[in-house]
C-alpha cells in the first residue's frame, strides 16, 4: 500500500512499534512463502509463556525444520492451489461467503478517506489479510499519514479486520495442509485477541477517565 500523502512523523512508542512489527510480520508472511531470510528471522524468535508467546516459540520451532521450498509448496496448497487454495483470505468471502462484495467497497472508501491507496504492482483485492496486516500496521507507526490516534486504530480494526480475522487465523491453524502456517495461525488468533481485548478495554478505561494502553509487545522480525 501506499499513500498519496507524506508527513513527518511525530515519535511513536516502543510498545506500539512492536505492535506495528507484528501486524507487519503477519502480513508479509502472508503476502507470500517467507525466503530463506525470513525463515531464518522466524527461527530465531522465542516467546515467553503467554499464549501468545507460545504459539511464536512454536512457529520459531516450525520454521527451524522447514526449507524454503517446503514453505513455498505450503503457502501455494493453502492460498493458491489448482483453481483456488484451501483458503481464500479474504474479508468479503469471511462476512457474505463472496469475493469482490460490500466488505471491499466499505474498505476501498475508508482506504481512500485515509489517502491511502493500492500499489501499481499489487493485484489482490484490498480485502486481503495481508493487505489488512499491513495497512494497520501502518497506522500504528504512520507510514501513510502520521501516526492514527488510538481511537481510529480501533474504528479501523473493529470494521475490518475484528469481523473475521479471528476466524480467518482459527482455520489456518487447522488447515489440513498446513504445518509452518499452522503454527502463524495460532500467533496470528492470540494477536488478534490480544487487539480486540486491549481496544475494548481502553474503551473502558478512557469511559473512566482511567485509560491506558494493555498490549504486550513481541521481539519480531
Amino acid at each position: 500500500m501506499t499513500s498519496s500523502a507524506v508527513h513527518s512523523l511525530p515519535a511513536v512508542s516502543d510498545e506500539d512499534r512492536l505492535r506495528a512489527d507484528l501486524y507487519n510480520y503477519l502480513g508479509l508472511m502472508l503476502a507470500a512463502a517467507p525466503d530463506e531470510l525470513l525463515l531464518a528471522q522466524t527461527a530465531g524468535l522465542s516467546g515467553d509463556d503467554t499464549d501468545l508467546g507460545q504459539a511464536i516459540s512454536r512457529l520459531a520451532e516450525c520454521a527451524r525444520s522447514t526449507k524454503p521450498k517446503q514453505a513455498e509448496r505450503e503457502f501455494n496448497a493453502l492460498f493458491i492451489g489448482l483453481g483456488r487454495g484451501e483458503l481464500l483470505p479474504y474479508a468479503s468471502f469471511y462476512l457474505t461467503g463472496f469475493l469482490n462484495e460490500k466488505p471491499l467497497a466499505t474498505l476501498r472508501t475508508d482506504l481512500s478517506a485515509r489517502r491511502i491507496e493500492r500499489a501499481p504492482n499489487v493485484y489482490e483485492p484490498e480485502d486481503n489479510i495481508a493487505t489488512l496486516m499491513e495497512v494497520m500496521g501502518g497506522l500504528i507507526v504512520g507510514r501513510f499519514n502520521g501516526p492514527a490516534p488510538l481511537d481510529d486504530q480501533k474504528l479501523f480494526f473493529n470494521r475490518h479486520i475484528a469481523p473475521w480475522a479471528g476466524h480467518f487465523y482459527a482455520d489456518l491453524e487447522g488447515a489440513k495442509s498446513a504445518m509452518l502456517y499452522s503454527a502463524l495461525g495460532s500467533v496470528g488468533k492470540a494477536f488478534m485477541e490480544i487487539e480486540r481485548e486491549a481496544f475494548r478495554l481502553t474503551a473502558d478505561q478512557a469511559a473512566t477517565g482511567t485509560a491506558q494502553d494493555t498490549r504486550k509487545g513481541r521481539n519480531l522480525p
